[in-house]
């Protein structure tokens, strides 16, 4: 019998579903880690044109594996954002971004990267309540 390792994946059918051998989100440490999402719709898996419309969905995607564990993007502490075309998107990519996200802002790093068919993907890594603290009430 293996020993445990202290993580323990989430899983949401309200987010895509992942394309390989990885989980949707890991909690560890007292973070969230959730994988990179793309634009997908997770119930047609249409793609929205246009970097903004992108921007969006990719964030109700990650917000999904948050409110699996009863977070939301308030407790997201770091985001890591990639752009297919940073200098021509990353204005467009910005203004939708801040629709979602309250001050103070999480530390964001973005970047310039290959995506293939998408113009946008994000992954985040969100703050735990602590144990001591009261929080949501989370069904069993």
């Amino acid at each position: 019998m293996s020993e445990p390792t202290g993580k323990q994946a989430v899983h949401t059918p309200d987010a895509p579903r992942p394309a390989g051998a990885y989980s949707q989100g890991v909690v560890a440490g007292g973070f969230l880690f959730t994988a990179g999402f793309g634009p997908q719709d997770p119930a047609t898996g249409a793609v929205p044109e246009g970097v903004a419309a992108q921007t969006a969905q990719v964030l109700r995607n990650v917000a999904a594996v948050l409110a699996a564990r009863g977070l939301t993007l308030r407790d997201v502490v770091k985001v890591t954002a990639h752009l297919h075309h940073l200098k021509r998107d990353f204005a467009a990519y910005d203004a939708a971004y801040r629709a979602f996200f309250e001050e103070p802002c999480p530390v964001r790093t973005t970047v310039g990267s290959d995506l293939m068919d998408i113009l946008v993907e994000i992954d985040v890594v969100a703050l735990l309540p602590h144990p001591d603290l009261p929080g949501p009430d989370l069904p069993g």
